[in-house]
């Protein structure tokens, strides 16, 4: 089993369509795949369970079937900071908890776990600890979805940068046009493939509802590099 975490140098910048591209992919390579989404706030009650639509994505794009409750176990259904949506309905959530999960998911036998985060890399869990810090613990590789807009290069360096000092393996990037009408896109892109110290594994354009990202990516070198 292996697994990749995808996190990105923003909230709303394209994770979920990374992730679930990702998990297209490897199904086409015949891979048993899982999405695992463990905390995701702003959740719709949905035959009597709180489910987040991230989540009901990379579920829909994975082919190892899991129950909705171990691809999101911390569905929360204020669309807030999670952190705080957790505070306001007595949850907590810390490394023990996200272990717990984790196992489970792994244990199911799927050959590859794509797990997505939560807004950026320095996602708060309770009132000391950090989504970084776990991802770290864990020793998951990391793919960071660049969201193609105005200071995305600081964004991305900075990510980068604090992924680098925590002891975290960025083994590669993604970006990804948010914005469509952004100038100079390609120039941007150039200064990310100049600057950041990972592999570029696609470069996605603004794409149509429904449309995959997959077709985008280099899954054979996401392969190799994990």
């Amino acid at each position: 089993m292996k697994s990749v975490f995808i996190t990105a140098t923003d909230t709303e910048v394209g994770k979920t369509t990374i992730a679930a591209g990702i998990l297209a992919e490897l199904v086409k390579l015949n891979k048993t795949a899982a999405g695992f989404k463990p905390i995701a706030a702003g959740c719709e009650l949905i035959d009597g369970q709180l489910k987040n639509e991230d989540a009901l994505t990379l579920m829909k794009a994975a082919n190892h079937a899991l129950d909705y409750n171990l691809v999101n176990p911390f569905a929360l259904k204020t669309p807030i900071a999670p952190h705080i949506a957790a505070q306001q309905h007595n949850i907590r959530i810390d490394f023990a908890a996200l272990n717990l999960h984790y196992n489970v998911v792994k244990n199911t036998g799927a050959e590859r776990i794509v797990v997505e985060g939560a807004g950026g890399w320095q996602l708060p869990l309770n009132e000391t600890d950090y989504l970084s810090q776990w991802v770290v613990a864990q020793n998951l590789p990391v793919v960071l979805v660049v969201g193609l807009k105005l200071g995305c290069i600081n964004h991305a360096l900075l990510t980068a940068m604090a992924i680098k000092q925590m002891g975290g393996q960025l083994i590669g990037w993604v970006a990804n046009h948010v914005d469509p009408n952004m100038l100079c896109q390609q120039e941007n892109i150039q200064a990310l493939t100049e600057r950041l110290p990972a592999h570029c594994l696609g470069v996605v354009p603004h794409l149509s509802a429904g449309e995959s990202a997959g077709e985008y990516l280099n899954i054979s070198l996401l392969e190799q590099l994990l």
